[in-house]
Parts: C-alpha cells; sequence; structure tokens
C-alpha cells in the first residue's frame, strides 16, 4: 500500500491525510436530529451520526486527498455500534480509493499482537476460509514493548502488502516525559527511530519501506533529525494546525523529491464550519466548509514546501 500511497500523493499533489475523529460535539444538529429520530438517543444513534457525518465529509473531499485516518477510540466510545460505524467508515472510503490509516495504537506481543494485526491488517482464518476483519492499508503501533510487539504486525504487513506507522516523536505536550530521556547521550526516540529503519528493512516498497513512523509536527528540529535518520521511511505527521504545528516548520520532513512525509488534519478539517475561518458556511454546509479546508491545508503545505527550495 506505500506504493499506492505515494503514487496518490504524486497524482492529487496533496501530502494531507483527514483525521476522521468525529466527536458528537461536531455533528450538526440536523444529522443528530435525524439519526436520534430514527435510533433515538442511543449508543445506536450515536453511531448512525458520526457514520453520516463522516460520509458527507469524505465525499466532499475524496478527490483532493490521498488518505484518511479514523482513530478507533472515537468509535470505540459507541461500543459495537461505533465499531460498526468505523467498519462503514473504513468501507466506504476504500470505495472511494482512498488508503486508510488505522489510527488503533495497538502494541503488544506474541500472539497478542498477531490478533490485533489481524484484525486491523490481515485475515482471520474461519473454518476453511480466510475473512478480513476492519482491512485497514495501514495501522499505527505503539513499540514500548519492543521488536516483540512490533514484528508480528511486519509479518502480517509483509503477507497482506500492508504498513503501519511506529509512534517515534510524538505530538502531545507530555510526550517529552519519556520519549526525549537521554540514553548514553541521545534521545530515546533516536533509538526507535533507528528500530524502524531496521523493521522497514524487512518491508520494502518501490522507494520507501512500508513501515513508517510518527512524528509530531510541534517538534519541527526533532523532524529535522528524525528525516536525516530514515531516509526510506514515510513520516505520519499529526499536530498540523489545531495542535499548533505550522507548515512553515514541516518543510525538514520531507525528502528533497518532495516525498517521505504525510501532514495529518483531524478537527481543523472536520470541525471547520465551526471555526470563524470558515463562519460562511451554515451546520448543514458542513462538508463544503471541510472541503475548504482541506485546500486550504494543501496550498498551505505546498507553499511551505515550495518555500524552502528557494
Amino acid at each position: 500500500m506505500i506504493n499506492k500511497l505515494i503514487e496518490d500523493i504524486k497524482k492529487k499533489n496533496a501530502p494531507v491525510v483527514v483525521g476522521l475523529d468525529p466527536m458528537l460535539s461536531y455533528v450538526p444538529q440536523p444529522i443528530l436530529q435525524k439519526s436520534f429520530g430514527e435510533f433515538g438517543e442511543t449508543l445506536e444513534g450515536a453511531a448512525d451520526a458520526i457514520w453520516q457525518f463522516n460520509k458527507g465529509i469524505v465525499d466532499s473531499t475524496y478527490d483532493l486527498i490521498p488518505a484518511v485516518k479514523p482513530q478507533i477510540a472515537m468509535y470505540e466510545q459507541f461500543g459495537v455500534p461505533g465499531l460498526m460505524a468505523f467498519q462503514k467508515t473504513v468501507d466506504y472510503c476504500h470505495e472511494k480509493g482512498l488508503t486508510v490509516i488505522g489510527d488503533v495504537k495497538r502494541g503488544d506481543i506474541g500472539s497478542t499482537s498477531a490478533a490485533y494485526a489481524t484484525a486491523h491488517l490481515g485475515k482471520a482464518s474461519v473454518g476453511g476460509k480466510e475473512l478480513s476483519a476492519f482491512g485497514e492499508d495501514f495501522a499505527t503501533v505503539n513499540p514500548y514493548l519492543g521488536t516483540d510487539g512490533v514484528k508480528p504486525f511486519v509479518d502480517v504487513c509483509r503477507e497482506h502488502k500492508k504498513g503501519l506507522f511506529v509512534l517515534v516523536k510524538t505530538s502531545n505536550p507530555s510526550s517529552g516525559e519519556f520519549q526525549d530521556k537521554l540514553i548514553d547521550g541521545r534521545p530515546l526516540y533516536e533509538y526507535v527511530a533507528q528500530k524502524v529503519v531496521e523493521w522497514g528493512g524487512m518491508h520494502m516498497g518501490e522507494e520507501y519501506s512500508y513501515i513508517g513512523a510518527v512524528v509530531g509536527a510541534t517538534y519541527p528540529e526533532v523532524g529535522k533529525a528524525m528525516r536525516a535518520l530514515m531516509p526510506k521511511t514515510y513520516i505520519l505527521v499529526p499536530g498540523y494546525g489545531a495542535q499548533g504545528g505550522k507548515a512553515s516548520d514541516l518543510a525538514h520532513y520531507f525528502n528533497k523529491d518532495g516525498l517521505g512525509a504525510i501532514v495529518n488534519s483531524s478537527r481543523g478539517i472536520i470541525a471547520a464550519y465551526k471555526q470563524e475561518k470558515y463562519a460562511r458556511f451554515t451546520e448543514a454546509a458542513y462538508a463544503d466548509a471541510s472541503r475548504q479546508a482541506v485546500l486550504d491545508m494543501i496550498a498551505d503545505i505546498n507553499g511551505a514546501l515550495q518555500a524552502a527550495k528557494k
């Protein structure tokens, strides 16, 4: 899938991914009223509302973007109906030709890790059949348990031509409590980056590895160092926009070929209609606001990349 992702980034000139992280507070009232009218104020009603909300955003943006990144916790909070909405979202995005990055942040060892990998990236053996469960193209993985926790994912990825994004340096303010700790004079995240390169060597695509890294937009100097350490690793960059990451800080995350990174925005896109900048869009036109926010994000990032070349 890394080859398809890169091909679509080139074709659409859009190194961006839309985070489909719906909260009920983001969903316009007309959608909520319709879903609650059909299912009541129930978990089923909430799940239907976020599914309908997602569908509107995907319909409005799929021609502009190469990928989406649904965060599974936003669906799990609504129990089994929420997971069904997650599945419907994944399937619908595939119908629209989008690469799906399952933001699941799994991390365990042995058979448990292998089971997580099967659920999200592989196929489960059921009698004489091999059946896909959630079926994302990439998954995010927490490497804290080391190779025992990551290699089962790599094995499944190799079998099914899927990929990973391994957490290396996250965008949240307290990430440094562990990730920045010095070991023999070097921060822990550099050692994790080295392991990502090692794991990536087990599963290479045409230009880049299927095993990518997550490096937050809120630490641009770290991004520069990570780019040098991981030249053939695709970097997923969260933290743009709402979390404070600026396009002008992101050029270091990319290689000279203009590839090597894909930048995520979640609520900055899906809740754009709530922002003053997009106040001209009504609740009913929330998806149009999201489309405009995507166009603005693409222009912002591509402009920063062009400026960096001068």
